[in-house]
């Protein structure tokens, strides 16, 4: 498709989107209605237009540390189980109306949990979102747990998250502030829920460098959240360093959030067409394309796909790569693995 396609040209093609935050992508009218039920005073304003803009601008102040703090009222706002089950099932029926066919909302439930809802109680309440929007829609969805890395909560989590296969918990990762929290702190979770047969995916490379992917690497992640930090490997050449070789080569998923790096400076970037995923892309990795925060960054899956084509000239070819790459790199069980390859590649009629 060439730049002239109009803004839905991209809403028909299947997607498929493995890095999505539950708490990152709440409908501006449902956060105003839920303070309203339980009397929550702190939004900025209850004007809908208004506070969309709030978000995007709270959100657009290059740093990772600033972008996070914005999620205090989404997290605020979800505070009981019907709050939360609301959530999950809106996520659902928003990314279905964009094209996903198959996605892996990801959610830290210990910052929803409190003395009258614990952290399975959270779970349990997305689980039920996330299965009615399955009933209403035609997507698939599963869920990650996440851990804050800033915190000392994560083997709880973890086991939470082993706990609640039933409810369509499928991978672990931690989450937050990257500088200064290194993964190895939370080995012993990560040891937990591989045991538990949970894939495991960490926030690495964003906001810091190769040192924090390579940690993630020792502590078992098959998929990188964002990792784009993997491009200071990479010489002005494009011969790729220990590291990267062993990235590409391994086929270690890329969780690309384009608009979202911008936004956070993650690489250094500070304009899209600066964002390094169509090198890496062309050198080889597996590189995906994401969201990450839906309100917070003010994107749909098929928005970052048009700034794909318009900035890189991205075809349905690279998109359709992209998205091999990510049903490949799923946490899924094959059977559901192999019905989304079909949903991706339709036989001709």
């Amino acid at each position: 498709m060439s730049k002239s396609d109009p803004d839905n040209a991209w809403l028909a093609t299947p997607k498929v989107l493995l890095h999505d935050h539950l708490d990152g992508g709440l409908r501006v009218a449902t956060i105003i209605e839920l303070a309203a039920e339980i009397g929550y005073r702190d939004l900025p304003t209850t004007d809908p237009d208004d506070l969309a803009r709030w978000f995007h601008r709270g959100a657009a102040r290059r740093s990772l540390e600033l972008y996070l703090e914005t999620f205090a009222h989404t997290v605020a706002v979800m505070s009981t189980p019907e709050a939360i089950e609301r959530v999950a099932f809106e996520c659902g029926v928003d990314l279905a109306a964009d094209g996903v066919v198959y996605a892996e909302p990801r959610v830290a439930p210990e910052l929803m949990a409190s003395p009258t809802m614990s952290i399975d109680e959270v779970i349990a309440a997305i689980g039920r979102g996330l299965r009615a929007a399955e009933a209403a829609t035609d997507i698939t969805l599963r869920l990650i747990v996440c851990s804050m890395r800033d915190r000392d909560i994560s083997e709880a989590a973890a086991s939470a998250a082993v706990r609640a296969c039933e409810h369509g918990v499928v991978g672990f990762d931690i989450a937050g502030a990257e500088a200064g929290f290194p993964a190895g702190r939370h080995h012993r979770a990560f040891e937990i829920a591989r045991a538990g047969g949970l894939g495991i995916t960490i926030h690495a490379g964003e906001a810091f460098g190769l040192a924090s992917i390579e940690e993630a690497l020792r502590c078992g992640a098959t998929r990188l959240g964002h990792g784009v930090r993997i491009i200071d490997d990479v010489d002005g050449h494009g011969t790729l360093g220990r590291l990267a070789r062993r990235v590409r080569d391994e086929a270690v998923c890329l969780e690309v959030c384009p608009t979202s790096n911008v936004h956070t400076a993650a690489a250094g970037v500070t304009t899209f067409g600066e964002h390094p995923i169509d090198r890496l892309a062309d050198l080889g990795f597996a590189v995906t394309v994401n969201t990450d925060n839906r309100l917070m960054s003010d994107v749909t899956v098929s928005s970052e796909y048009r700034a794909l084509a318009d900035h890189f000239g991205w075809d349905d070819d690279a998109f359709a790569r992209a998205n091999r790459h990510a049903v490949e790199a799923a946490f899924c069980d094959d059977d559901t693995r192999c019905a989304v390859r079909a949903r991706l590649n339709p036989p001709p009629a």
